[in-house]
């Protein structure tokens, strides 16, 4: 027992010393809220451990070396010409702050080797803060209107991003609600969709219908939209043009086949004999009984209905503001109902498995043609989802 309590002791010190290295080695990289972030971990679980008080005299350590170095790089950064300057002058004002708040909960923190409390000096850096993100806002508004008045996509953009960096940290900051929804407006890409057919048939208005209802494609995103009629108020910088060039629509097919069957089935059993005629007895002396089997044939009449239609086209990009195609895609789609029956004469046992699904079925009526180009229609739907997507 006193074996297994000396493990245990051993294994909590040598987690300790590797703890404190670990700590140690961060201030002396420089990494000061780390070695901040560590020692708070091991003092919130029990400050008043003896084990703990190096972490109470690196925490104090860390404290001031990073207070000294944040320090030092905001009052370089208020007299530099830096960029972003004051991004980084109120960031470094916010974690002056929430390095306080982050230590203030464990004091007063007592150190038995210094025999005294260790000293954190804080300060209320509210005003600073204030000032700092006034600063920070000031210049995010101004850059916001830099970018939206270079009047690209790319800017827009950039500029609704910055708008909502400040719409975080200040609500309702001048007209920034309005920037937003303009910047959002001027940074999509409107796409018009339209659908050509130059089949020379009629399609059906519901394939038309669904192939231009761009709201089950799943396919608008933040910067894109899909229109399938045209908005007042918006200029469509591209467009998708889906054109329908042929359909093909086989006549309606029967066929018929006779097909043989043969089958080698168990038909009862008898009791095995010898050469001489004498019943084979097993090791208990009983009879030995053997499976008997016999051939059985069928004749199967199968007949097969076919009807298939195959709609080809190609999907075009064009870029409206050139007036120019980008790309183009081929687009096609067959469809093919068919439907096997049968019947038979002869034996059932000589049938296979998909004999027997096919006296199961029966005549049904051929799809119109209408139905038939909807069936297709689904699938062109599919494959210009992925056109779609494999390049917006």
């Amino acid at each position: 027992m006193r074996a297994f309590l000396f493990t245990i002791v051993a294994v909590l010190v040598l987690s300790a010393c590797s703890s404190v290295k670990r700590n140690q080695k961060f201030i002396a990289e420089g990494d000061y809220d780390r070695a901040i972030d560590l020692a708070v971990k091991k003092l919130q679980k029990d400050k008043y451990a003896d084990k703990n008080d190096e972490h109470i005299i690196l925490l104090e350590e860390a404290y001031k070396k990073a207070v000294s170095e944040n320090t030092r790089r905001i009052n370089f950064l208020k007299k530099s010409n830096e960029p972003n300057k004051s991004r980084s002058i109120y960031y470094l004002y916010k974690k002056l702050e929430d390095r306080q708040f982050q230590i203030r909960p464990l004091l007063p923190l007592y150190s038995n080797s210094l025999g005294r409390n260790v000293n954190f000096k804080f300060q209320d850096y509210s005003n600073e803060i204030i000032a700092a993100k006034q600063a920070y806002v000031a210049d995010l508004y101004n850059e916001a209107l830099r970018l939206k008045n270079n009047n690209t996509i790319e800017d827009y953009r950039e500029s609704y991003y910055l708008l909502c960096d400040i719409d975080e940290l200040h609500p309702n900051y001048r007209e920034v609600n309005s920037l937003l929804e303009e910047t959002r407006f001027l940074g999509t890409d409107f796409i018009f969709v339209s659908l050509n057919n130059r089949t020379n048939q009629v399609i059906p208005f519901r394939m038309e219908r669904e192939l231009l209802d761009f709201n089950t494609y799943g396919l608008n995103n933040f910067w894109t939209e899909f229109h399938s009629k045209r908005e007042n108020g918006i200029d469509y910088n591209y467009a998708i043009v889906l054109n329908l060039r042929n359909i093909g629509i086989s006549p309606e097919r029967v066929s018929e086949r006779e097909e043989r069957r043969s089958q080698r089935i168990k038909d009862g059993w008898e009791y095995k004999k010898d050469r001489n005629g004498n019943f084979v007895l097993d090791e208990n002396g009983d009879k030995i009984k053997i499976d008997k089997y016999k051939t059985v044939s069928a004749r199967m009449f199968i007949t097969t209905q076919v009807k298939s239609v195959l709609v080809a086209g190609d999907v075009v990009y064009r870029d409206l503001l050139n007036n120019q195609n980008i790309n183009s895609y081929p687009l096609s789609s067959e469809f093919v109902f068919e439907n096997v029956f049968a019947t038979f004469r002869g034996d059932r046992g000589a049938l296979t498995n998909e004999d027997l699904r096919f006296i199961q079925n029966r005549f049904v009526p051929f799809p119109t043609n209408e139905q038939m180009v909807l069936d297709a229609g689904e699938d062109i739907k599919i494959r210009l989802k992925e056109i779609l997507k494999n390049n917006f």
